[in-house]
């Protein structure tokens, strides 16, 4: 019961928080302590484990230290992380150098993959595309006239036209539309045959769009017709046909504007037209000064200046005939196209930067070493803690006793000396009397000062 009362006395002495929370600690039975109980609690207040075993060795006896040891293991691991740096890992495992090399081993592959994920991010920014063909099949078939038909589509002849056509070669696992390659498509008939209202058949690109394997077109007919062809390409990032002369200076008849404009300057740097005095400028030679019509301009007005030099691209003509001989039914007329899709490599590129089953894998694999070196640093504050206690007991408890009173006194913005002012002989100093009548004197004030309150509301 003794040594209960003393630890307890001691506990709001070494550490505030602690003390303050006392009447949810303390136990029913005070000649017996629950070390887990008193764990459990002391986990929650800002004190460090060799405080709790100091704790024990004035009360207990060595197994329920050796078992307070083990939980506090436990607990540390379940309730905080802590961050150990490559000296500390090297102080508490002597023999962890192939650790150390493996880790700045691992510093220079964690650069490496970033530096080229940012180079994936820049390359994701630029259009990745690749020359492929497609192939179009231009086919027909006729319907004579049946006289003995009952609809009225049997009794006229016709004659249907199929444009259709696929990617040669297309390793991709979901197949593009035929009609998701152009922006637009003209069929032109026969003019003489059809008519001013009724000989062109379009098709042309909008945003809800349904994409289609083919196109089909039906006339009523018995007689071969010649038809042309229009389709445009969509063009994705959009391309511009070149003014005549700007074609001829830069060699380039359809580009995309910002190949047009660095082939521009390309031109500029090999011909030396920047001015020397001020690199803002350019003076034109004499096709610049045909094609811009000015003999001094910066560059940064070119992309303006183009605006009137790029026309839309030509569309892809095809002169076909829509034959009614019988003979000619089977007959498949193939053209290739050369068009441009996007690079395979661009969607793996974009899945491995989006994918995160290796960064889950690594989390998890740091995780298990972290939690190695947290339990390595708890064995070694044991085993530090059980070699200090060891050498010298009471001088271990006395100088943690003291550097605890210091840090109260840190805490507490404490003033005078607590050892002191526990004794008995303090309050028997002279000062004492003068003390005790100050306090009477300030406690009659008070007192006089409500009664006079207290007066002067009855009196009103």
């Amino acid at each position: 019961v003794e040594q209960s009362q003393l630890l307890w006395a001691l506990l709001p002495a070494l550490s505030p928080s602690l003390g303050n929370a006392l009447p949810l600690m303390k136990l029913k039975t005070q000649n017996s302590v629950n070390t887990t109980t008193y764990c459990h609690y002391l986990f929650f207040f800002p004190v460090q484990f060799d405080w709790i075993l100091g704790f024990l060795f004035l009360k207990s006896n060595t197994l329920a230290v050796l078992n307070m040891i083990e939980y506090i293991a436990s607990e540390t691991l379940r309730v905080g992380r802590f961050n150990f740096s490559s000296d500390q890992i090297r102080e508490l495992v002597p023999e962890s150098q192939a650790y150390m090399d493996l880790l700045a081993f691992e510093r220079k592959l964690d650069q490496t993959i970033m530096r080229k994920r940012v180079d994936i991010q820049e390359a994701l920014k630029r259009p990745m595309k690749q020359k492929r063909k497609l192939r179009l099949y231009i086919s027909n078939t006729f319907n004579p006239a049946k006289p003995d038909a009952d609809d009225s589509d049997g009794s006229i002849a016709s004659w249907e036209l199929r444009v259709e056509g696929k990617l040669l070669d297309d390793p991709g696992k979901l197949k593009r539309k035929f009609s998701s390659f152009f922006k637009s498509l003209v069929i032109e008939l026969d003019k003489d045959l059809y008519g001013p209202d009724n000989h062109l058949v379009e098709w042309h690109r909008t945003p809800t769009t349904q994409e289609t394997d083919g196109f089909q077109v039906k006339r009523p007919g018995d007689v071969s017709v010649r038809c042309t062809l229009l389709l445009m390409l969509d063009y994705q990032p959009p391309q511009f046909k070149l003014d005549p002369r700007l074609a001829r200076l830069l060699g380039i008849h359809t580009q995309t504007r910002s190949c047009i404009i660095q082939a521009l300057w390309q031109y500029v740097k090999t011909n030396k037209l920047q001015d020397s005095h001020d690199k803002e400028y350019i003076n034109c030679d004499k096709y610049f000064q045909q094609i811009f019509d000015c003999p001094r301009l910066k560059f940064s007005e070119i992309p303006q200046r183009l605006t009137n030099l790029l026309l839309p691209p030509d569309p892809i003509v095809i002169n076909h005939v829509i034959s009614v001989d019988p003979n000619d039914q089977k007959k498949t007329a193939c053209y290739d196209i050369d068009v441009e899709v996007e690079d395979p490599l661009k969607s793996q590129m974009s899945s491995f930067l989006l994918s995160t089953a290796n960064q889950q894998e690594i989390a998890s694999l740091d995780n298990k070493i972290h939690e190695t070196i947290e339990s390595i640093n708890q064995l070694k504050i044991q085993r530090d803690f059980m070699l200090s206690f060891s050498r010298d007991p009471k001088g271990y408890i006395q100088d943690w006793l003291k550097s605890q009173s210091r840090d109260l006194k840190m805490m507490t913005d404490v003033v005078g000396n607590p050892e002191e002012e526990r004794r008995a002989a303090f309050y028997h100093e002279p000062w004492s009397q003068e003390a005790v009548s100050r306090y009477f004197y300030c406690k009659i004030q008070q007192r006089r000062q409500e009664l006079e309150q207290a007066l002067a509301v009855r009196n009103t």
